[in-house]
């Protein structure tokens, strides 16, 4: 196939997922949907499209009915499953959660494929019961081949739900993000064929953005990142209760000296504890003592600072990887101007790390050229 597949971009945030794609030259978006305003403000920024659009609505639901695509791509968030009602079949399963709208999308649309990503609470959740759901649903339900999923002699579905799992220290970048991929075909589509394709999803990403931390910390940060001494001392103290009650829960520097190789914790779109585990040391000249606007207490005398928004885009490819013009080689990531540090910290914890889709679409790309019976490279 000659032309590029066809992709709607659901849950899209600021477009992490859809970036990956591209960047394989194999697909091309034609269709967004995200709720989040400053989300919208910041992909409509990087591409062009507004993707102010509400998956569970029939009106979009609708739209995506009108739209010839190929495949669809969703990082929906964990919800609460429910059970409640007497409707048979998926929706019975699955309703009041937003994986509901995506299946139902799915079920009316037939995509050729999807990926659908999510936090790896998703295998736990519920004891597993959560992640059983989705899978009956994709497979039983709306007849999709998922990989690494198979069937018995009985027809009972056979699969590790920790082989969904795939962790972004793997794919070239230092943090440490486990997060479940569902990758699935279309059965009605590809018929029988789908049985050839390999069954076990991309698991490292050969060539590394970044062997460390180290290679992308920007060193002698703005002022404003580095904790005052109250605040250090307030996480000292939380971190001191949690180890007297035996948790492990508290603040982390990661880059200490004795780190070998470090790498950072997962990015959380909440900010801060996402913030918090994520301390580096910085030791900026004339930052110890120092009085900073909207600080009680004076900066630290230990170097102690917040991962800057720059370094956590570094952390999921956006800064530095994926908006690289290949001619100029110039960086052409940005945010919409005067969009707040939280806000950038949010919609980059919130996001995908680019380098993991991006070997996911490659993967998938593989994949049509078996069904298609192409050239298999």
């Amino acid at each position: 196939m000659s032309e590029k597949y066809k992709m709607i971009d659901l849950c899209a945030g600021i477009g992490g997922i859809r970036r990956g794609y591209e960047l394989t030259g194999k697909f091309i978006n034609v269709l967004s949907a995200e709720n989040d305003e400053n989300a919208c403000l910041t992909y409509k920024h990087l591409y062009g499209d507004d993707p102010m659009n509400d998956v569970t609505t029939d009106e979009f639901k609708e739209l995506v009915v009108r739209t010839k695509y190929d495949v669809l791509l969703a990082g929906f968030p964990c919800q609460p499953f429910s059970r409640a009602g007497k409707e048979e079949g998926f929706k019975d399963k699955i309703r009041g959660t937003l994986f509901f709208d995506i299946a139902d999308i799915i079920n009316r649309t037939r995509p050729k494929a999807f990926m659908l990503e999510n936090v790896d609470n998703l295998i736990t959740h519920q004891k597993g019961q959560t992640f059983a759901t989705i899978i009956d649903v994709l497979v039983n339900d709306l007849n999709y081949k998922i990989i690494g999923v198979n069937k018995d002699e009985n027809g009972k579905l056979v699969y590790d739900s920790k082989s969904f799992v795939r962790n972004s220290r793997n794919f070239g970048v230092p943090q440490n993000r486990p997060r479940v991929y569902i990758m699935g075909f279309c059965k009605n589509y590809f018929s029988g064929i789908v049985d050839e394709l390999p069954d076990t999803l991309p698991n490292e990403r050969k060539k590394k953005l970044y062997n460390n931390l180290h290679d992308l910390l920007e060193m002698n940060a703005d002022d404003k990142y580095f904790l005052s001494s109250g605040y250090v001392e307030t996480l000292e103290r939380h971190k001191a209760r949690h180890k007297s009650k035996g948790n492990g829960f508290g603040y982390k520097i990661v880059n200490l000296p004795e780190i070998e190789s470090p790498v950072s914790n997962a990015l959380l779109a909440t900010g801060g504890s996402g913030k918090e585990r994520n301390l580096v040391v910085d030791p900026k000249e004339g930052v110890a003592g120092k009085m900073y606007p909207s600080k009680h207490t004076p900066l630290n005398d230990r170097g102690i600072r917040f991962m800057t928004p720059r370094e956590w885009g570094k952390l999921q490819g956006f800064i530095g990887y994926a908006f690289i013009d290949k001619e100029t080689g110039e960086d052409k990531f940005s945010f919409p101007k005067n969009l707040a540090d939280g806000h950038q910290y949010k919609q980059f914890g919130n996001a995908v790390t680019i380098p993991v889709v991006e070997e996911m679409a490659k993967f998938m790309n593989k994949c049509f050229k078996i069904l298609e019976r192409g050239d298999d490279e």
